[in-house]
C-alpha cells in the first residue's frame, strides 16, 4: 500500500486556498456594493455564446489581456502550467515538443481552438502547443469538462481557446515591444490597430529567437525561432450584418535531442478563416464561417528527414434564435481533413459532417443548458455525443451547478491508415475513445473576487493502445484495450483589493488505468496535486508580482515503477511605466534555478532573465 506525503509548501498552499474564500466573502460584505460584478469575465467557449463565469455552469479559467501583459510569458505552456485543472509536460524548453492535459486526459482529448478554428496534427493527434507565440494573443479561455456536443472529437478533457487582438476603437493606435535576455534571446512584436468608420483592423507581428539551453544532461544547446503575423478585418453593415477575415501564420526551426544526436524541425502553424453574420430578425441570427488550419513539420535527423503535413477546411454554420430569455442555437458542420508525408499511408484524408444543437433556458433562479450532436466521419463511423447542465442560484453571489456530458476522441491517421518499415501499421477497425462525465459545482462571485470548487469524475472507454505483436515485437497494432476512470477536485479563487491582484489554484486528481496489468495504476506523465499562486501589486508607477507553482511526482511509465520527483517554481516580474505610453519590464522565470523534469531525461530550462521596452497603450 502507498503512502501519500505532502511536503510544507503543499500544506502552506492547502490553509491559503481555504482561507482565501473567506477572505473574500468577508471584504464583499464589508462593502456598500454588491451589484458591482468584479472577476467575472465574458466567455465564449463554453456555450457558443458570451456568457458570464458563473452563467456558464462550467469549470472555465479566463487568462485575460492583463495577465498576459504582467507575466509576459515566453510560451504558451508557461502561461498554462498549474492553471486549475491543467497539467504540462515538456521534452526541454523554448519550442520543444509539448503536452498540455485537461483534468487527466490526453494531450489527444484537448482541443485546442484559435477564433474558432480547431488547430492540431491529424497524425499525432494533438495540437504543437509550442510553436505558438503568446504575444500574438490578447486573451485565453480554458474550458474544463466535456465539449463533444458543442466541437465534436477530441473534446474529452475540454477546450482551450486563444483568442486574437481586438480592435480598438478610434484613430490606429500602434505598439511596439523590444526585449532580450538569457540563452542569448531576442524578442521582438508590434500591433496596429483602429476602426474606420465601420471597419475594424488589427495586425501584428512577433519574433522570437534563442539559443536555448542543453535539454539532456551533458548535450548542446537547442535553439529555437518563431515569426508570427496576424491579419484580422472585420465590417459591419448598418443592416448590423458583419463579413470578416483572419489570417495566422507562425514559422520558424527548433532543435532538439534524439537519442543523443542533435535534429532539428521547420514548422509551419497557420489558421484562416472568412465569416459572414447576418441578422434576419431582430431575433435570428445567422452565421457561416469558412476555415482552414495548417500543421506542417519537416524534421532533419541524422538518418533521414520526414515530413507531416496537416491541412483541416472547415464550414460551420450557426444559428441562434432568442426567445425572451432563453436562446436556442443550431447548426452544421462538415470538415475535411488532408495529410502528405513522408512515410506511408493507406488513407490520406477523411471527410466528417455534423449537426448539432444547443438550448439556455433561464428560469431564474434555475437555469438549464443541454447539447446534442451527431457527428459521421467515412473513416471511424458516428458518434452521439451530449451535455446537460443545472443551475440554482442561492442569492445574488452564490450559484451551484451539476452537470453530466458525453464526448470523444477521434483515432488519427496514425491510429487508422500508418505504416511503417518494419511491419507496424494503423488499423481501420479502431473505435472512437468515448467517455463520460459528472461534475458538481460551486461558485461565489463578490464585488471584488471570486471562489469555484468543483469535483468530477470521467470514465472513459475504449482507450486507443499500440500494443505488440507476440509473435514479432517489432510489429505494433492500435487496439481499443484499455479503460481509465478519472476523479478530480478544482478549486480555484481570485480578489482584487487595495491595488493587489491575486490568483490561486488547487488541483488534485486521480487518473486511474482500470485495465490489463497496468490496473490501478496512476496514467502515466500526470501529476496528482498542483497549486498555482499569482501575486500582482501596483505601486504607482512601478508594479511588482510573481507566481509559484508547485506540482507533485509523476510517473513516466504505465508500470509506476519510473518515478519523476514534483518541483516547485518562482517566477518574478516588475514593471516601470517611466513615461506617458513607455514601459519597461523585467522578467525572471525559475528565479530559485530548480532543475526540474516532467517527461525523463529532458530538462526544463534553469533562472532564466528578460527584459524589455514596450511603447503604446
Amino acid at each position: 500500500m502507498k503512502t501519500k506525503h505532502y511536503s510544507a509548501a503543499q500544506g502552506l498552499a492547502l490553509f491559503g486556498l481555504a482561507a482565501l474564500p473567506l477572505a473574500i466573502q468577508a471584504q464583499t460584505t464589508a462593502s456598500e456594493n454588491v451589484d458591482t460584478v468584479a472577476l467575472n469575465p465574458l466567455v465564449v467557449t463554453a456555450t457558443l455564446a458570451p456568457r458570464t463565469a458563473e452563467e456558464t455552469l462550467s469549470s472555465v479559467t479566463v487568462l485575460d489581456e492583463a495577465t498576459l501583459r504582467r507575466q509576459d510569458p515566453a510560451s504558451i505552456t508557461d502561461l498554462l502550467r498549474g492553471q486549475p485543472g491543467v497539467d504540462v509536460t515538456t521534452n526541454g524548453s523554448f519550442g520543444k515538443n509539448s503536452s498540455v492535459y485537461l483534468r487527466g486526459t490526453g494531450n489527444e482529448s484537448t482541443l485546442l481552438m484559435i477564433d474558432g478554428i480547431r488547430l492540431r496534427s491529424a497524425t499525432a493527434g494533438g495540437a504543437a502547443w509550442q510553436f505558438l507565440d503568446p504575444r500574438m494573443f490578447q486573451r485565453a479561455e480554458i474550458v474544463r469538462g466535456p465539449r463533444g456536443s458543442l466541437y465534436g472529437a477530441d473534446a474529452v478533457g475540454g477546450v482551450v481557446q486563444l483568442l486574437t487582438h481586438e480592435a480598438q476603437e478610434g484613430d490606429p493606435q500602434p505598439t511596439i515591444s523590444l526585449g532580450g535576455g538569457s540563452f542569448d534571446t531576442k524578442r521582438v512584436s508590434t500591433t496596429l490597430s483602429g476602426t474606420n468608420g465601420g471597419t475594424r483592423y488589427s495586425f501584428a507581428a512577433s519574433h522570437f529567437a534563442t539559443d536555448g539551453e542543453p535539454v539532456r544532461r551533458g548535450g548542446e544547446d537547442m535553439g529555437y525561432d518563431n515569426t508570427s503575423v496576424l491579419a484580422r478585418i472585420a465590417h459591419t453593415f448598418e443592416n448590423d450584418a458583419e463579413v470578416g477575415v483572419l489570417a495566422l501564420r507562425a514559422r520558424g526551426n527548433t532543435e532538439f535531442d534524439r537519442f543523443g544526436a542533435p535534429s532539428d524541425t521547420d514548422f509551419v502553424q497557420q489558421v484562416a478563416g472568412i465569416y459572414g453574420e447576418i441578422p434576419f430578425t431582430d431575433t435570428w441570427r445567422s452565421r457561416l464561417t469558412l476555415s482552414e488550419s495548417r500543421d506542417e513539420q519537416d524534421t532533419s535527423y541524422t538518418t533521414g528527414t520526414s515530413l507531416f503535413d496537416t491541412r483541416s477546411r472547415a464550414a460551420r454554420w450557426d444559428n441562434t434564435l432568442d426567445f425572451g430569455p432563453h436562446q436556442l442555437v443550431v447548426g452544421s458542420e462538415y470538415m475535411h481533413d488532408a495529410i502528405e508525408a513522408t512515410d506511408e499511408f493507406v488513407e490520406e484524408s477523411r471527410d466528417n459532417v455534423a449537426v448539432y444543437a444547443q438550448a439556455l433556458l433561464d428560469f431564474s433562479p434555475f437555469s438549464i443548458q443541454t447539447s446534442l450532436r451527431h457527428d459521421d466521419n467515412e473513416a471511424f463511423g458516428r458518434e452521439l455525443t451530449g451535455g446537460i447542465a443545472l443551475g440554482f442560484e442561492l442569492d445574488a453571489r452564490h450559484t451551484l451547478r451539476a452537470s453530466y456530458g458525453t464526448a470523444f476522441r477521434a483515432p488519427t491517421f496514425n491510429d487508422l491508415y500508418y505504416r511503417d518499415e518494419w511491419g507496424s501499421e494503423g488499423n481501420p477497425d479502431v473505435d472512437a475513445e468515448t467517455s463520460r462525465t459528472f461534475e458538481l459545482g460551486a461558485r461565489g462571485q463578490y464585488r471584488s473576487g471570486f471562489w469555484d470548487l468543483a469535483v468530477y469524475q470521467s470514465d472513459i472507454d475504449d482507450l486507443i493502445a499500440w500494443t505488440p505483436d507476440p509473435a514479432d515485437p517489432f510489429r505494433w497494432t492500435p487496439m481499443n484495450v484499455n479503460e481509465a476512470r478519472i476523479r478530480g477536485i478544482e478549486l480555484a479563487t481570485g480578489i482584487e483589493l487595495q491595488h493587489w491582484t491575486l490568483q490561486t489554484a488547487l488541483t488534485w486528481i486521480d487518473p486511474e488505468n482500470r485495465s490489463g496489468a497496468n490496473a490501478g495504476n496512476r496514467i502515466q506523465r500526470r501529476a496528482s496535486q498542483s497549486a498555482r499562486f499569482d501575486v500582482d501589486r501596483e505601486l504607482g508607477e512601478w508594479s511588482l508580482g510573481g507566481s509559484w507553482i508547485v506540482q507533485g511526482h509523476r510517473y513516466d511509465d504505465a508500470a509506476n515503477e519510473d518515478r519523476i520527483g514534483g518541483f516547485g517554481l518562482l517566477n518574478l516580474r516588475a514593471g516601470w511605466q517611466f513615461a506617458p505610453l513607455w514601459s519597461a519590464r523585467l522578467t525572471v522565470e525559475n528565479a530559485l534555478d530548480k532543475e526540474y523534469e516532467t517527461s525523463r531525461d529532458y530538462l526544463n530550462a534553469g533562472r532564466a532573465a528578460f527584459v524589455s521596452v514596450h511603447f503604446g497603450r
